[in-house]
């Protein structure tokens, strides 16, 4: 085994060549990156660079002196646009031909957009590349800005922050009843509504968006429900798409991502996926799980890289999420398909915004979330792991530990 081809210059990428040299691959290692930059991690983008508190080294993965130091080629600005599965090839747009031993698949998702009149306009963004943010940051940075945001899932709330931190006017539009409903459910969605709302962020719920409209080709308003309200700049935040086509093209099994086993194999003979496009047979939650968090990036791609090398794996890590907005500080983890549904637990104080909320079905912990209070993630995630049938009125009272929750 001589050649590994890495396919996408993202933080699961760069873990996966890390983990690749940990484990003593001594073969070639060829990172394909389509942006112009070194593999660099994304919550940055959302957090402390588009704040302002960040410079833009701290979001790369490594310096170049590092890939240098383990003998890691990373092709930027080149795009793979296709794969002989069968010769083991991947052609480049630059007209080269790489082969390799085993590939990696790690291409990421782009941002999702929106089909409605005027969403081409200049000063209409989409935050998914360091380009995004720095072009966000410059905005936000200049402050008495009409800041509009389409959706309120965790990059737009984290934007909305950064944006109302810096002077601008922010008004959030959400179609659901609550922001990250989605994820958290509408009372713990309105609880961080509270505390954007307490720092001047306006938010306009069941909102309708019917265009955005601009003068000279720059926007200048939204119009929602018959309304329009002015726009310096619109961030359409409205979730991501998996970059699955070239898979796809080359035959791979695709459904909501590729599909993979639980050590990240796709259907194609010594291809591997990892990342946001990996749809995971996972085997701590016993059904596929797609996440596209930071967390998984990482443990994904030191997970298909032991893969890789013909290492026995069986990927059973519980997705973990975590974000920063004003003075909240949050981690979460679990598996998406237990929380939905589920019976929301609170231990501790809503209105002070200190407590862990639990996700509970059949009298099991599928998820948990823990809000400016630390060093519990791991009791949380041993609960979801462990399908331990809980007690609610223990799981739900502060003075009863976590590892005595347990009917």
């Amino acid at each position: 085994m001589n050649a590994m081809v890495i396919i996408g210059g993202g933080f699961a990428g760069a873990s996966a060549a890390q983990q690749l040299r940990h484990e003593g691959f001594a073969g070639s290692i060829t990172i394909v990156a389509k942006e112009p930059h070194l593999p660099y991690e994304r919550p940055g983008l959302s957090k402390g660079f588009l704040q302002g508190n960040e410079d833009e080294a701290s979001l790369f993965s490594h310096p170049s002196e590092w890939y240098e130091k383990h003998d890691i080629v990373v092709r930027t600005g080149v795009t793979a646009d296709a794969i002989d599965a069968v010769a083991h090839t991947v052609s480049l747009t630059s007209g080269e031909s790489l082969g390799y031993d085993k590939l990696l698949l790690a291409t990421g998702s782009r941002a999702r957009t929106l089909p409605i009149p005027g969403a081409k306009l200049a000063g209409v963004h989409t935050l998914r590349t360091l380009e995004d943010s720095q072009a966000l940051r410059e905005v936000f940075a200049a402050g008495d800005k009409n800041i509009v945001l389409i959706g309120s899932g965790w990059i737009g709330m984290e934007a909305a922050a950064a944006a109302r931190e810096k002077g601008n006017t922010v008004t959030v539009l959400e179609r659901g009843n609550a922001p990250l409903e989605a994820v958290l459910g509408e009372s713990l969605g309105h609880n961080f509504q509270q505390l954007h709302e307490a720092h001047g962020t306006v938010f306009r719920m069941q909102a309708g968006v019917e265009g955005i409209v601009g003068t000279d080709n720059r926007v200048t308003g939204v119009t929602v429900d018959g309304e329009t309200l002015p726009a310096d700049l619109v961030l359409v935040g409205v979730g991501a798409i998996p970059n699955v086509e070239l898979a796809e093209a080359a035959g791979m099994r695709v459904d909501n991502g590729v599909l993979v086993d639980a050590s990240l194999r796709t259907s194609a003979p010594d291809v591997f996926a990892a990342g946001d496009i990996a749809n995971i047979d996972h085997a701590g939650a016993g059904v596929r799980v797609r996440s596209e968090h930071w967390a998984v990036a990482l443990a994904t791609g030191q997970a298909a890289a032991k893969a890789m090398l013909g290492q026995e794996v069986r990927y059973d890590v519980i997705p973990f999420f975590f974000t920063d907005q004003w003075d909240l500080g949050m981690e979460l983890a679990g598996y998406p398909h237990l929380m939905r549904d589920a019976e929301i637990v609170v231990r501790g104080d809503l209105a002070t915004r200190e407590y862990l909320a639990f996700w509970v079905k059949d009298g099991r912990v599928g998820g948990g979330m823990n809000v400016n209070v630390w060093d519990v993630n791991e009791q949380i995630q041993e609960l979801v792991r462990s399908g331990t049938q809980v007690d609610i009125a223990k799981l739900s009272d502060p003075s009863v530990p976590l590892i005595d929750v347990a009917v």
